[in-house]
């Protein structure tokens, strides 16, 4: 919050009381907003690493294909000793699990993106900061003497309470 703009104790205009609680609102609002963008901007990398995750599993699967399969189907071929075609099926399904491990991560991310709600979050906090200010009273104060307040001693304040309450 923003320090008061006179010294502390000294009563305050309400033109300065209104001046202060406009630029306290006004900031308020505009922390809100910087916490809605930062939400935002949050859920749209956690965004992102998903999308790049189903993209990078999509050509895994596409480019690594062809050469992968070669490569591991003779592999197999050679350690075992099976037939070819049951080599090249096995190097497909080898293929087709890591793409499938990369689509599982893209998913969780995708998933973590969409709890995290930013401009859900920042629209909550905004309402419960308007409720709040709704509900909010100002301090009663305390009953001051005119004598007071005209800065006469205790005793004096007889004829000069009675002018202080015509003249207000």
């Amino acid at each position: 919050m923003s320090a008061p703009d006179g010294p502390v104790g000294t009563d305050r205009s309400i033109g300065q009381l209104f001046a202060s609680a406009t630029s306290e609102m006004s900031a308020l609002v505009h922390d809100e907003i910087a916490l809605a963008k930062a939400q935002l901007r949050q859920d749209v990398k956690r965004g992102a690493v998903g999308g790049g995750a189903f993209a990078t599993a999509g050509a895994v699967l596409i480019f690594s294909l062809p050469m992968l399969s070669f490569a591991l189907a003779y592999g197999i071929n050679a350690w075992s000793g099976w037939h070819l075609s049951v080599c090249f099926l096995l190097s497909f399904a080898a293929n087709v699990l890591v793409a499938g491990l990369l689509a599982l991560i893209g998913t969780v991310f995708a998933k973590k993106a969409k709890k995290g709600g930013g401009p859900q979050k920042a629209v909550a906090s905004a309402k419960e900061t308007a409720a709040v200010l709704q509900k909010a009273k100002p301090h009663p104060r305390a009953a001051v003497p005119a004598s007071s307040r005209l800065g006469l001693p205790e005793g004096v304040g007889g004829k000069a309470e009675a002018v202080a309450r015509s003249s207000s």
